[in-house]
């Protein structure tokens, strides 16, 4: 359940209420918006919740409470109906402003990461992406250059002045990357490693969550709550396409999910039309095509010569595609009431 304060609350009230909650073995989280506090109370058996309910109504500093029937409490919208918007160095994620994440899928070379970081910031992007490590079908795929990556993500941030986002897929790095990212990746294979959503749950670094490539939108949500759950309410979702039937594009892109994502979660919705197509030449129409349905911004791959790319060359842009792109999506921006 959902238990909003009201606008008077002091921060006496907040503990005494988190204590009393947690006393009684149920989970407490805090949610401090612009006008109102939130506390979710987590882990009530339905038999409980309205006689609890009717406990707290009675508190002269509670303002209302709400029972909530979904199984995703944290990420659902009731728990922060205005919105979560993320400062990352400044950039902000789920305002008004949109989200531009470019980059290689992977970091090949310092030569090819620096020349795409220098051309993605020109031309408007304010987040780097590149993947240090990989996760491959085949095990004999290149598999990402890891910590020297990483490094080398760390020296384009110092030149560019972007944050950067990058790939964590086993539990036993999410320390090391935490050290050199921005914004922790977790890849569609991985929207279900639970071990792994809940170490990043542990600490406050953001997060851009995948949807997987079958999921329910509702598995999705349970994801993104195995992160919270844990005290991380800095999660970015991110729709990359499912797989179906069809065979022409790579996956599907599922542009429903992100209009039903805005309306069930408070979070953060970002599009991602390389893998959602796998086609480069189909990127800028998916991003528009996202963008006006809601999307607060895109991540998408960019390198300097595709056809040399040792991952995903088909679906990354050329620097001539990514900057013609880019000023579509401003005239795109502006007609949806957004900047860019």
């Amino acid at each position: 359940m959902i238990i909003v304060l009201t606008p008077q609350a002091t921060e006496r009230d907040i503990e005494e209420l988190t204590e009393n909650i947690r006393a009684r073995g149920f989970g407490a989280h805090v949610s401090r918006g612009v006008e109102r506090t939130v506390i979710g109370c987590i882990g009530v058996m339905d038999a409980e919740k309205a006689a609890l309910s009717e406990q707290f109504r009675a508190l002269p500093y509670v303002e209302q409470v709400i029972i909530i029937s979904k199984p995703y409490k944290l990420v659902g919208r009731p728990f922060r109906p205005e919105g979560t918007v993320i400062n990352v160095r400044g950039v902000e994620i789920g305002g008004n402003q949109l989200t531009v994440m470019a980059g290689p899928c992977t970091i090949e070379s310092e030569e090819q990461l620096m020349e795409t970081a220098r051309f993605v910031k020109q031309m408007g992007a304010h987040i780097l992406r590149g993947g240090a490590y990989k996760p491959s079908t085949s095990p004999y795929s290149f598999q990402g250059m890891g910590e020297e990556g990483l490094k080398l993500l760390a020296a384009a941030r110092e030149e560019t002045g972007l944050p950067i986002i990058t790939e964590v897929m086993d539990t036993r790095d999410v320390e090391l990357v935490a050290q050199y990212t921005d914004i922790f990746q977790v890849g569609t294979r991985n929207m279900t490693n639970f071990a792994l959503l809940k170490e990043i749950g542990n600490t406050n670094t953001p997060v851009l969550l995948k949807r997987g490539w079958a999921s329910l939108i509702e598995e999705w949500m349970l994801a993104a709550e195995y992160i919270a759950s844990r005290g991380n309410y800095n999660i970015i979702l991110c729709e990359r396409g499912i797989r179906t039937f069809e065979t022409y594009t790579r996956n599907t892109f599922d542009i429903n999910a992100i209009p039903v994502a805005k309306e069930i979660s408070h979070l953060p919705v970002i599009a991602d039309p390389s893998h959602g197509t796998g086609k480069a030449s189909l990127v800028p129409a998916v991003a528009a095509a996202a963008i006006a349905a809601g999307a607060d911004g895109i991540i998408v791959e960019v390198h300097p010569q595709p056809e040399r790319a040792l991952k995903d060359g088909p679906q990354s842009l050329r620097f001539e595609a990514f900057a013609q792109m880019m000023e579509r999506l401003r005239v795109l921006a502006q007609a949806v009431g957004r900047g860019i």
